[in-house]
């Protein structure tokens, strides 16, 4: 492994396939919480579900968190190298005579989608770990009948769309996340040489998944805000 991340083309490999398990979990992640804006119960269900089936949290969650790590990991080592590489020519880019202000500008939107993920992270997944793992308190979470029933998701996450100002924090990331896709999604199809006489393909479907997918989280998040 170490060897193959060594060379230019393994690394862009390497941060391609992490980029497809990421958007795939995108994909999953959006439809479990659209079903909030129909069905408050359906919602419940798949999400608990999600917290407290074993495959999905000692095999996958552990997973999904690692391919996060290592894709911005590995993007900020790309970038950098990149930087190094290009050196003078780099200092005599024309900005976007060259290139587009996306590809350019794929670290700041990283790193505001990072810190978006952390808030994410503070809102939802670590209150979570703190119920079953911290407080040792399972039983509300495997029995829906209990007072302190696991069937309580709906309403938290109608609670953490309150506040306008997280709202719009939260909008930002998913407009961010957007140009983040609209020049990852491409650039990881390419690293792995798919994009071969069908690149106009690739990239209309690349335009339809980063803007609709974000999208879908936006319309999620206001509908919330607006509604309760």
């Amino acid at each position: 492994m170490a060897k193959f991340l060594s060379s230019s083309v393994g690394r862009k490999v390497a941060m391609a396939l992490s980029a497809f398990f990421l958007m795939s979990f995108l994909i999953i992640h959006l439809s479990v919480n659209l079903t909030s804006l129909f069905s408050e119960d359906v919602f419940n269900e798949f999400s608990h579900f999600m917290g407290t089936n074993p495959l999905v949290q000692y095999a996958l969650q552990p997973v999904l968190i690692l391919g996060v790590i290592f894709h911005f990991v590995m993007g900020f080592v790309l970038e950098i190298r990149n930087r190094k590489a290009m050196g003078v020519k780099y200092a005599m880019n024309q900005g976007g005579a060259n290139s587009s202000w996306m590809s350019r500008n794929m670290l700041l939107s990283g790193a505001v989608i990072l810190a978006f993920l952390a808030l994410h992270f503070i809102d939802f997944w670590i209150p979570e770990m703190n119920v079953k793992y911290i407080q040792g308190d399972m039983s509300g979470l495997l029995d829906p009948n209990t007072a302190d029933s696991g069937f309580r998701y709906y309403e938290e996450m109608v609670h953490k769309f309150e506040s306008p100002l997280r709202v719009g924090f939260y909008v930002l990331g998913f407009v961010l996340l957007a140009l983040h896709l609209l020049h990852g999604f491409n650039s990881a199809f390419q690293s792995m040489g798919l994009t071969a006489g069908r690149t106009k393909v690739w990239k209309n479907i690349g335009a339809f998944y980063s803007i609709v997918v974000p999208l879908g989280f936006v319309v999620i998040a206001l509908f919330h805000h607006f509604n309760h």
